[in-house]
């Protein structure tokens, strides 16, 4: 049966039309054109009333075309795009003089159904004219044969289109061994389900779940009330795997409260629940903030990186998002996929962390109260295998962000200037017990050995750590000349690390105090423990080491060192302004920035300080391993004497604030390692830093 709905045929005449319409071969009779770009119109508004539609099916398009592209147009609005239909093509048939003219329509499709998915596709159907009446005073019209695939192609009657977005799965932060560091893992997702329970009971379950997992009772009693009566309140999600948790207590613990619900999902997380968290940062779902920033192409409950190289790296690390179009018949049963366009996974970004390592240092940094660090790099590869930051840094990136004074620790730099000047281990130097320069007094070390001042080498000198031989003989040296040997040795030198990172600072002019001062590590000069491991790194390996913590990625979502993120808190940096070792007062320093973004664009932007021409020789690095040696052999690094490969150390302490506080220093080379602990509240570098270096070294 063919059905037939008329309407009356208004179109806004377009010059192609009216060229078509000066076509036609009479008055009674226009040209198809103009029906056919009517049609397309008509089909981009999803309204066809303007047209005379014949069909042989009982489904006509006013009954039939919402329905099957609802979808694609929300898909479309959201976009902020409407669906395209244009005419392609109209050919007139050549019929007989009993037969009806006929043409032939082509229509093309535009359907703009996600950032960077369009869904392109012709379709087309048949015009055929239909005279007026005998003696009637109406117009002809060219009829519309209706039929489903004119909408989308080989739709048949009953079957519509629907749409899914394609997730891919987000890559992973892989190891040094190319194994996943940060991937799903099992969790428990913990908190009050309030169906478990009557109203009166509300409170005081909630605060027994926050006492036991720690939130405040009030806090969290407060949300339970608040929710829905049938709602599930999250308080804490904690690993299922109890011995990387990082709590207290138990799922089972939890259970055991009435109320509580616990329910099993994964998380993207790393390998513990400290593992270089303030680097590694996290994945979650998108916050408010994100969103808004997205322009539209992150949606609420997308996962996405939160913090740290999750956030830095988070394109490479998502990929990309698939669509595709099913067609789906009367039941919801998808019959075929009209259009499809896979999800391209995330790429996965190697990192260098050793994670045996990496979780070493981390058990031996988690009772140091002070912001503290041990960062390990492999002077053959410049490679960073650990970058942990203890509890005290309040997960603030202390190993690669903090701006400390390096202390006597910068010494080596300081040998380096002084044996480019012409003084070499062997020679004598003198280290009195003060020397004032420009009216101020400086002093060694309390407790510094009586045996080693007064004339002696320098070898003895960099053993003990003499301030003032450092000061005396130093006074000869220029502050650039200062400046190049330590970036020579990698401090202040720019680097790929991949990741926000802070190597140093030194000035290159210098009052004379200011000079004394640098040459024994304080005042303006500063590093992070990243800066001085790569020092040592230098060293052992013989010429100036550049450290890397993250690969390059090949996809353009990530970069060698850019500070997408901060890998801190806002609250995580402190003020760590550094006097003289034994001075008489306080000078001011650069506290770490609270913003780890910020130091990591000053470190990467900052033009970077000439080093010397010809760079660090291997004869010079020899040198000044041997002197590193003398450190173990006989001076104030004696305690790893008998810690198996290690070649050389030396210790260093800083005063800052007012100077009656200490950063404590030591670094070390054994065998291919390169080692710096920090602690910004200490006593000495021998006595704070030393113990947890050889604990590290021994557990290694």
């Amino acid at each position: 049966m063919r059905r037939r709905t008329s309407c009356a045929l208004t179109v806004l005449l377009t010059p192609a039309v009216l060229a078509a319409a000066a076509a036609c071969t009479g008055p009674e009779r226009p040209a198809p054109g103009e029906t056919a770009q009517a049609l397309a119109d008509g089909l981009a508004r999803q309204d066809l009333s303007a047209l005379t539609l014949v069909s042989d099916t009982s489904a006509l398009p006013e009954q039939h075309l919402a329905e099957v592209v609802e979808p694609l147009l929300a898909a479309a609005e959201e976009t902020g795009a409407a669906p395209s239909v244009e005419v392609a093509e109209v050919v007139e048939a050549e019929t007989a003089e009993d037969e009806p003219p006929r043409a032939a329509v082509t229509l093309t499709w535009s359907w703009p159904l996600a950032p960077g998915h369009t869904w392109d596709y012709t379709t087309g159907t048949e015009l055929v004219w239909a005279p007026p009446p005998e003696d009637s005073e109406e117009a002809g019209t060219w009829e519309v044969q209706w039929q489903h695939d004119l909408v989308a192609p080989d739709l048949a009657g009953g079957e519509r289109l629907e749409l899914e977005s394609l997730q891919p799965d987000r890559g992973d932060l892989l190891d040094i061994h190319g194994e996943p560091l940060v991937t799903e893992r099992d969790v428990w997702r913990i908190g009050i389900d309030k169906t478990y329970l009557e109203p009166p009971r509300y409170a005081e379950q909630a605060e027994a779940l926050a006492e036991l997992v720690g939130l405040d009772p009030a806090a969290y009693a407060d949300r339970v009330a608040s929710a829905g009566e049938k709602a599930y309140v999250l308080a804490i999600t904690i690993r299922q795997d109890e011995a990387t948790s990082g709590v207290s207590f138990t799922a089972d613990d939890a259970r055991a409260i009435d109320g509580v619900n616990v329910l099993a999902d994964t998380m993207e997380l790393a390998p513990t629940s400290s593992f270089a968290r303030s680097v590694l940062g996290r994945a979650g779902e998108a916050t408010a903030e994100i969103i808004e920033q997205s322009d539209g192409a992150v949606e609420q409950g997308d996962v996405v990186g939160i913090s740290g190289l999750q956030r830095q790296y988070d394109a490479a690390l998502t990929g990309s998002e698939g669509l595709a179009v099913h067609v789906v018949d009367g039941d919801g049963e998808v019959v075929r996929d009209a259009y499809r366009v896979e999800a391209v996974d995330g790429a996965d970004v190697a990192t260098t962390f050793e994670p045996d390592l990496q979780i070493l240092a981390e058990e031996v940094l988690s009772d140091v109260e002070p912001a503290s660090a041990i960062v390990a790099v492999r002077p053959s590869t410049g490679e960073v295998l650990t970058a942990a930051s203890g509890p005290g840094g309040e997960g603030w990136s202390t190993a690669t962000l903090g701006q400390y004074a390096p202390g006597s620790t910068f010494k080596v730099a300081t040998a380096l200037s002084l044996m480019r000047a012409g003084v070499f281990p062997e020679d004598e130097v003198t280290c009195p017990t003060s020397v004032t320069v420009d009216g101020r007094t400086y002093e060694n070390v309390p407790g510094y050995p009586q045996d080693a001042t007064g004339a002696v080498s320098l070898r003895t000198a960099f053993a003990h750590s003499c301030n003032t031989a450092m000061i005396g003989e130093g006074a000869e040296v220029r502050q650039a000349d200062l400046a190049a040997a330590a970036v020579d040795l990698g401090l202040g030198a720019a680097s790929s690390v991949g990741a926000p990172a802070f190597l140093g600072e030194v000035p290159t002019e210098a009052s004379a105090t200011g000079h004394a001062e640098a040459l024994i590590g304080q005042g303006a000069v500063l590093a992070s423990p990243l800066g001085m491991a790569t020092v040592a790194a230098s060293v052992a390996a013989g010429e100036r080491v550049e450290p890397v913590l993250v690969r390059p990625v090949e996809d353009d979502g990530g970069t060698d060192d850019g500070a997408a993120d901060d890998g801190g808190t806002d609250d995580g940096g402190t003020d760590d302004g550094a006097a003289d070792d034994g001075g008489t007062g306080a000078s001011p320093s650069a506290s770490a920035s609270p913003d780890g973004s910020d130091s990591s664009e000053a470190a990467s932007d900052a033009p970077e300080p000439a080093g010397s021409a010809g760079g660090l020789t291997q004869t010079e690095a020899a040198d000044l391993h041997d002197l590193m040696g003398a450190v173990v052999a006989e001076g104030s690094a004696s305690a790893l004497a008998d810690v198996p490969g290690v070649s050389g150390a030396k210790t260093g302490t800083a005063q800052y604030g007012d100077g009656s506080r200490q950063h404590a220093w030591m670094l070390a080379i054994a065998d291919d390692l390169a080692v710096a602990v920090f602690v910004e509240d200490g006593e000495y570098g021998s006595t704070t830093a030393g113990p947890l270096m050889g604990r590290f070294l021994t557990g290694r």
